[in-house]
């Protein structure tokens, strides 16, 4: 009996998704199990592979058609199918990145010939660096032999002289170009178009507004230089900041409750529970993993959470379950050298904390200049709810914790 390919459940509050590559073709066999189509949402790129061994009999949603659950992607003939028939070019694409798959499609590259840089899965800049290094020079333009002709019928008028012929002056093509050669159109991603329509909805919808301080990270930096190695060789995971400013962010929250709210119609909904987002730089864009119940855990399980969370989101791997939800956001753009910025909310949340670049500057300390190492904090915040004292005392709190992390034991 002929098996419908439907669109599976995408997740809470996700019920739209646009159809990527097909990874097969209509009549192609396939084996039980194998990756049919790549389904883009706004928060996952989902993988929906044929449940019986069988053939691809037909493709219903061509890539690039917006579907909703339920819908019908193909029809799958059931049938025993040896798991040799699948081809060495389909099992050598798997290795790629969606976006990667997606700019060898627009170039029209060969995959097979593509290596990855590091040694895993190949990724877009991968097949970039591909497509220039077989990409043909451009042509080098050259003016043409007469580029201004000057008006000989005025000059011979001029000189009291008469004329058998007209010339027509000529618009020089040096100055104008053909750019259409050297120019790309890509799709942008189900994930990029959600990235941008979010963030333009949250300065249009919430009051937004930041507030900044800076903090001395002498304190954390000593307790980190002294207790890393005993902390690695206990709990095999790195010390890092993220992990006390995850902790100083609860404490705050708990002091601010309303900074772990959101706004539901003409309610406010405050969380008694702190689910910490965790923005991460992924390939296709930015996205936010959620460490549940942050605040039950040790900074070990911080760490560790944050690492493997990292590691699924740049390999594409992160479940639904990993990003919904969450009560706050903390963004790092020092990791890539940001010196100051101004976060913008993820909604419904009505509070983000920017982290950035540490960096040693004199400042005056009891009457002296010193170096010290210095980090500029930016927060973020609905002004709807959320009063400017009340987001200024919030981000004061954090700077305190964070100049005397002994303080964090005593917050639990």
């Amino acid at each position: 009996m002929t098996l419908q390919i439907l669109v599976p459940s995408l997740g809470e509050s996700v019920v739209e998704a646009t159809v990527g590559k097909w990874q097969k073709q209509a009549g192609d066999a396939v084996a039980a199990g194998e990756t049919l189509v790549e389904l883009e949402t706004d928060k996952i790129n989902l993988e929906v592979s044929a449940e019986q061994a069988g053939v691809l009999t037909s493709i219903t949603a061509a890539t690039g058609a917006e579907v909703r659950i339920g819908d019908v992607l193909g029809l799958l003939e059931p049938g025993a199918v040896a798991a040799t028939t699948m081809p060495p070019s389909v099992i050598h694409e798997s290795k790629a990145t969606p976006v990667a798959k997606r700019v060898a499609e627009a170039e029209g590259v060969n995959l097979a010939e593509v290596s990855s840089s590091d040694g895993g899965r190949i990724k877009r800049n991968d097949v970039e660096q591909f497509v220039a290094a077989h990409q043909a020079p451009p042509a080098p333009i050259v003016a043409p032999a007469s580029v201004i002709t000057p008006d000989l019928q005025g000059l011979k008028n001029l000189a009291g002289l008469t004329a058998t012929t007209t010339v027509q002056p000529t618009v020089p093509s040096l100055f104008f170009p053909d750019t259409s050669a050297r120019e790309t159109r890509t799709r942008m991603s189900r994930r990029r178009q959600t990235i941008a329509k979010r963030l333009v909805e949250a300065q249009q919808t919430a009051a937004m507004l930041t507030t900044f301080n800076e903090v001395d990270m002498s304190a954390v930096m000593a307790v980190r230089n002294r207790r890393k190695d005993a902390f690695f060789e206990k709990h095999k995971a790195r010390l890092g900041f993220m992990s006390f400013f995850v902790k100083a962010s609860v404490a705050a929250l708990k002091a601010y409750p309303l900074v772990n709210a959101s706004i539901e119609g003409n309610d406010i909904v405050t969380k008694h529970y702190y689910d910490i987002g965790i923005a991460v730089g992924a390939e296709e864009g930015l996205v936010v993993p959620v460490l549940r119940e942050a605040d039950r855990m040790n900074f070990a399980q911080i760490e560790n959470n944050i690492v493997e969370l990292a590691k699924k989101a740049r390999a594409n791997t992160l479940s639904l379950g990993d990003l919904q939800g969450g009560t706050f956001t903390i963004t790092n753009g020092g990791v890539f050298g940001s010196l100051l910025s101004t976060p913008i909310l993820n909604p419904p949340q009505v509070g983000i904390l920017g982290l950035h670049k540490i960096e040693e500057r004199p400042i005056a300390l009891k009457g002296e200049v010193v170096i010290r190492p210095m980090m500029y904090v930016a927060m973020s915040y609905d002004h709807r709810i959320i009063d400017g004292s009340e987001a200024v005392r919030f981000l004061v709190r954090i700077k305190e914790l964070m100049e005397d992390p002994e303080a964090l034991l005593l917050e639990g």
